[in-house]
Parts: structure tokens; sequence; C-alpha cells
């Protein structure tokens, strides 16, 4: 059950990160296709779903608040990812920063996938 439960984590998680890429690509080219109602549902379905398996995973391993460093680590860096998903697809004032905040998002997620393998909070650098 757990390791079903991990793939399909993963696999959300992949696409939502994909998703990520091709909206801010659409804000990049000032697209109208951004603001689509179909596109922004089909978005916060995956990443419904992404979160879904993770806290279900979550609760099957027994998380507390630091009972798992690298755990909590995921957590407090996720909420990190959603703030800069947000500022580069709609809340950012300026192209400029959206487009910095879209980097910061990419690094924190990458950084998000080292703690996942590595297990560590340290993540690629542990």
């Amino acid at each position: 059950m757990y390791l079903t439960l991990k793939t399909l984590h993963m696999t959300f998680a992949l696409l939502s990160f994909t998703a990520f890429l091709w909206r801010s690509y659409l804000m990049y080219i000032d697209s109208r296709l951004l603001n689509n109602n179909s596109l922004t549902l089909c978005c916060h379905g995956i990443d419904g779903m992404f979160l879904t398996f993770g806290l279900w995973m979550a609760f099957m391993v027994n998380f507390g608040l630091f009972n798992q460093p690298w755990l909590s680590m995921k957590v407090l860096l996720l909420m990190f990812y959603l703030f800069f998903v947000g500022q580069t697809l709609s809340r950012a004032k300026t192209k400029k920063f959206r487009i910095f905040a879209f980097f910061c998002g990419v690094f924190t997620f990458l950084y998000i996938v080292g703690i996942a393998i590595n297990k560590t909070p340290l993540s690629w650098f542990g």
C-alpha cells in the first residue's frame, strides 16, 4: 500500500512540476491561455492529488512535528515552493520578479526532491 501511495505521490509531483513549468512559460510569453479556467482547474486537481497522497503517506509513517526532521523540512519548503509558484504565475507585479520567483521555485522543488531521495534536511549536500 505504501509503495503504491509513494508512486502516485511521485507521479503527481512530477505532473505538478511540469504544469508549473508549462504555466511559467505561458506567463513568460504573455499567453492568454494562462488564465484559462480549464487549465487552472486541471492544475489544481493535480496539486490536490499530489498533496493528498503526500499527507496520506505522512500519516502512514506516523509523522509528528519534528519526529522526522527531513519530513518537517519538506513540509516547510513546500510552503515556500507554493509561495514562489503563486508569485511566478500571478501575484508578482513585474515580469522581472516573476522570473526571479520562477527560479526560486525550481531551486526549491529540486531541493525538496533531494530531501526525499536522501532522507536528510541537507538534501543534496548531506
